[in-house]
């Protein structure tokens, strides 16, 4: 019975560890401190998405074999006691209101959705919340069958808690994308698409994601619009 005792207090010690190295991670990426856990890219100074966008590697989509959405992470990840979801929720909703009682809970807000360039209100709860999504831009299985397998469990968990790749947006159209990549959706707002294709491209460069021959076709018919376009850095 006191082996059972240790054994169970061992556990929970390890996992409150693993817990607060996770939600120090993520913190120190929300903060700019720490970049994913890989290699220095090659096109880190690269000035425009359309000169970055030649740099990435062009290969067929690989097998869906193995995909887990927890294999990138368990949830979101947690910055202090408020969660990533809350995070972008109040960088991305204007005149959003905080909930008293739990502090780091975004209670209400106005969106200017990127997407549709509709105004929509956001207020919690089960009926409503679903009207504001937060969207991975390049979307998890999509990564997953472009080089997300071979990067390693903690630049994956990087990867799905990356501001870069998070976005507030209209849940139904954020539905209608689902884990589509560039070639075949884009966001109705075409305004947004420049802004749109460059994050895609800098999440990938900056996770060495590839991308297929008739996704990067659609990247560079967007960018044609706009050659200077930066890429985004958060």
């Amino acid at each position: 019975m006191l082996s059972s005792t240790v054994s169970w207090s061992y556990f929970k010690l390890r996992h409150r560890v693993y817990k607060s190295r996770r939600a120090a991670l993520t913190l120190a990426i929300v903060l700019g401190l720490v970049g994913p856990v890989l290699p220095q890219s090659s096109v880190a100074a690269t000035p425009s998405a359309l000169q970055a966008l030649n740099h990435l590697t062009v290969k067929g989509r690989a097998p869906k074999t193995g995909y887990e959405r927890n294999l990138f992470s368990d949830g979101w990840g947690q910055i202090g006691y408020c969660d990533l979801r809350n995070y972008i929720l109040k960088r991305d909703l204007v005149r959003y209101q905080m909930r008293a009682s739990e502090p780091c809970t975004v209670q209400s807000g106005t969106l200017k959705d990127p997407y549709t360039r509709k105004s929509i209100a956001f207020v919690r709860g089960v009926a409503t919340s679903y009207k504001v999504q937060i969207d991975h831009v390049v979307a998890v299985s999509d990564a997953w069958q472009k080089g997300a397998q071979k990067i390693g469990t903690q630049a994956r968990y990087s990867f799905y808690n990356d501001p870069l790749n998070l976005l507030a947006v209209d849940g139904p159209t954020n539905s209608a994308k689902s884990d589509s990549d560039a070639a075949s959706w884009l966001p109705p707002n075409k305004s947004f698409r420049c802004s749109y294709v460059a994050r895609q491209i800098a999440v990938k460069t900056r996770y060495h994601l590839w991308v297929t021959s008739a996704e990067r076709s659609a990247m560079a018919r967007v960018l044609g619009a706009c050659p200077t376009m930066k890429l985004p850095t958060h």
